[in-house]
């Protein structure tokens, strides 16, 4: 049997980037010490399965050193004030996904003429906030008596995504890579990441995360596309980034979220500060972690008290049970973006796309599935 001569930092340096210890892998790849040391080298075979357990590319095995991976897009991450070294194989691989649907989407609308979206790049760090987030606020029709009248977070993040969509933003929100729910996305390393394009701009929104928490992502990387700029971020309404298009971004989506002004007309400094969270958490539909900054924000919380609410709201919210999936197709759409998928259906169905490119962009293989995903999104066949 052929036994391929890869070198050892080479298999070390996979299962590392993978997140794995060698412990992980022992019982799959029982001979893995020995490959590690070099005393051993696996078949062809073993070496593909050890790439697609590690979600490594198998060339990536056959060079001489481990490649140096970059983000192809600027890195805002951070956990406390430490910016998080290497991006994870699902962070990278998400990031690769949506590129490629972009490029695709960028093509599209060229293609059928579509002029260029006003809005990307339209605002400055150096613009005021409230005006900022007024804008973006009227550009998507987010009406904050409507956002009040939804019943739950679900729906008032369906109503957000659906006013981003109109606005030309491509959304495609997703717990796990592609299609593969074996490849859960982790909010610890990002929350969402911003696409800017003048065509085609798109926000992808770590769905593995609470639903309030998915609407201060989403304004959060809109602020980005407003601004132009692609970045990927773990944005979140307590911090305050030391990157000043963080903080910038930060700031337009609370305000966008929950303007001051409006928060402070319904604050009621005499209720419990436990009741009055989740009162107005559900009033503007966003998570009790942003409500606690805005009253910090609007004086109704010092500093000291501001922090021990909010450790104690992590610590509650860490101990919520985890909801369930949904329908597959519905989800579809809501991972891939409604207006991307149904494009390349229509696209497909013409002939000007092949069905293997369509079937690789949507994370699916049966002809079934993309009947069934054509007549959820009205394009039947």
């Amino acid at each position: 049997m052929t036994r391929v001569a890869i070198r050892p930092e080479l298999l070390r340096w996979a299962r590392e980037r993978a997140g794995y210890s060698g412990d992980t892998l022992i019982g799959r790849f029982p001979k893995l010490p020995d490959w590690e040391s070099g005393e051993a080298h696996p078949t062809l075979r073993q070496l593909e399965d050890y790439a697609k357990a590690t979600h490594t590319p198998v060339g990536f095995l056959f060079l001489q050193a481990p490649p140096v991976e970059e983000m192809p897009i600027p890195d805002f991450r951070t956990v406390g004030n430490a910016h998080i070294g290497h991006p994870s194989p699902d962070l990278l691989d998400t990031l690769y996904l949506c590129q490629q649907r972009q490029a695709w989407y960028r093509d599209f609308v060229l293609a059928a003429g579509e002029e260029r979206l006003a809005l990307v790049g339209s605002v400055r760090t150096t613009d005021p906030i409230v005006a900022t987030a007024t804008r973006i606020r009227n550009a998507l029709g987010f009406d904050l008596a409507e956002r009040q009248r939804l019943p739950t977070w679900t729906d008032a993040l369906r109503r957000f995504i659906e006013q981003a969509d109109r606005l030309g933003v491509l959304v495609m929100v997703s717990g796990v890579v592609g299609s593969n729910n074996r490849r859960r996305l982790d909010p610890g390393e990002f929350r969402g990441f911003a696409l800017a394009d003048e065509f085609a701009p798109l926000v992808f929104i770590n769905g593995a995360d609470t639903k309030a928490a998915q609407m201060f992502t989403l304004a959060h990387e809109l602020a980005h596309v407003f601004l132009g700029q692609s970045a990927v971020s773990d944005a979140q309404a307590l911090a305050v980034p030391d990157h000043a298009v963080e903080r910038w971004c930060n700031q337009v989506a609370a305000e966008l979220l929950v303007p001051l002004e409006a928060l402070r007309a319904a604050f009621d400094a005499q209720a419990p500060l436990r009741d009055e969270t989740d009162r107005l958490a559900r009033r503007f539909k966003v998570s009790t972690l942003v409500i606690l900054r805005r009253i910090h924000d609007a004086g109704g919380l010092g500093r000291d008290a501001y922090w021990r609410a909010y450790e104690e709201e992590v610590a509650r919210i860490r101990a919520l049970p985890k909801g369930s999936g949904g329908d597959f197709y519905l989800t579809l759409g809501a991972r891939a973006s409604k207006t991307f998928a149904r494009a390349l259906v229509i696209s497909t169905l013409e002939g000007r796309t092949p069905f293997t490119e369509a079937f690789r962009l949507l994370g699916f293989k049966k002809m079934a599935t993309f009947r069934e995903v054509g007549h959820s999104l009205g394009v039947g066949f």
